[in-house]
């Protein structure tokens, strides 16, 4: 199905897959989405965009490098098997050079394990989600991945 080219959702597909930025909210949680698969990741920023985060794709480690030069996100959705640097291999960077950067490993291939075992064998523990995952769940986990800890101390008041 082709959607008309003056719909709303056909200009975000549209947007998205010319890799234009996509208009964010302000003060909207950043999200970058980094995948291969340029249908997964712009259908992924289409998503997140919709929900009112501001999400930027990107198809492989080294675009996602470049794009952390100019613009910090909030959460990073890494796909594990990317050409050249490794999903893993991204991760442990972002943790060690963006800490404030929370991130989510997911992939669809079943050849992880042993890229897992390496990082573990380093000292690096990830979990990794597979495809594919349901739109609603993915938003529901990067919603609680972005929601401050209610457990926090709060200040008493005095009277």
């Amino acid at each position: 199905m082709t959607l008309p080219p003056q719909t709303p959702a056909a200009r975000v597909i549209r947007e998205a897959s010319l890799g234009e930025a996509m208009p964010a909210v302000p003060g909207a949680r950043k999200i970058l989405i980094i995948d291969d698969e340029a249908t997964i990741a712009d259908t992924l920023a289409v998503i997140f965009s919709s929900s009112g985060y501001d999400a930027r794709a990107v198809y492989s480690a080294e675009q996602a490098l470049e794009t952390l030069e100019a613009w910090r996100p909030d959460l990073a959705i890494i796909d594990v098997v990317l050409p050249g640097m490794n999903g893993i291999e991204f991760a442990i960077f972002l943790r060690a050079s963006y800490p404030a950067c929370q991130f989510l490993l997911f992939s669809g291939q079943p050849g992880t394990s042993g890229l897992l075992e390496d990082a573990k064998n380093k000292g690096h523990l990830f979990d990794i989600l597979a495809k594919p995952l349901h739109p609603t769940f993915m938003l529901a986990t990067v919603s609680e991945m972005l929601t401050p800890c209610q457990d926090e101390p709060k200040p008493t008041m005095l009277h």
